[in-house]
């Protein structure tokens, strides 16, 4: 078994920490550090940051597992070849790209939906008040279809949480240096070359089943897809540029 390092060592503790505070403190810790929609009234400048420390409320404890079993595996490997430093660099950027990339999707969706709304003769200001009192009007999913009605509500009420982005990063760089590593999961346990498995897994996982099954079949399984591949995204983005580079070999410690 491969030893914790010092970096992903203190991450985990972090991570645990939030866990149990905000257990204990309940919604009030959830309305403070999960990420918002940035044109909510709950919207926070430091929650892009501390969402990455944030998981799913007790029972489901299965969100804060999996994601520190992931920053575990392929976070140890990954600070061991570049330093604690540009571990934790890339580790946040991902994370912090994650947000990036779901809050411009979100934006986006949430404008469609709005404008939809509008046109049919709402005022765009009674909409902003409705939905900034965490309510909506029946008539809306009326005009809208299911998932546009997502957008607009759900999109703007609801708040994001948990490392997945940033581990999505960890993953595509682990798939960087390692390409022949073989992965495995609990209902696929043949293990299959990393440079193989994580595209192929986040193809299918995120994109097919989840943001087009999402759309198409007008569901949603409560899960950030887009955030997940916006993590994979930076992570791809900054180690392409620093095998381009020759970064790959510089420790920032």
């Amino acid at each position: 078994m491969m030893n914790i390092t010092p970096t992903v060592k203190q991450l985990l503790i972090i991570n645990v920490i939030f866990y149990i505070g905000s257990q204990l403190i309940g919604d009030p810790a959830y309305k403070m550090f999960a990420l918002y929609y940035f044109e909510s009234p709950n919207f926070r400048f430091w929650q892009p940051l501390t969402h990455l420390f944030m998981h799913d409320k007790y029972p489901n404890i299965s969100h804060i597992l999996f994601n520190m079993f992931g920053l575990y595996s392929f976070g140890s490997a990954l600070e061991q070849i570049w330093g604690g430093k540009k571990f934790l660099f890339f580790y946040i950027s991902c994370g912090l790209g994650a947000a990036l990339v779901q809050s411009l999707a979100n934006f986006y969706f949430f404008h469609e939906a709005l404008n939809t709304t509008v046109e049919a003769g709402f005022l765009k200001s009674d909409i902003i008040s409705t939905l900034n009192e965490g309510n909506f009007i029946t008539k809306w999913q009326e005009i809208l279809s299911a998932t546009d009605f997502k957008y607009l509500t759900e999109n703007y009420i609801v708040q994001s949480f948990g490392a997945s982005g940033a581990i999505y990063g960890l993953l595509v760089a682990f798939t960087f240096l390692f390409p022949n590593a073989e992965l495995a999961l609990m209902f696929i346990p043949i293990p299959i070359k990393a440079k193989y498995f994580v595209p192929i897994y986040m193809l299918l996982y995120d994109g097919f089943f989840g943001i087009f099954g999402t759309s198409f079949f007008k569901v949603s399984d409560g899960v950030g897809h887009i955030a997940h591949l916006g993590g994979a995204l930076f992570g791809f983005i900054m180690m392409w540029f620093w095998k381009k580079n020759q970064f790959n070999n510089n420790r920032l410690n």
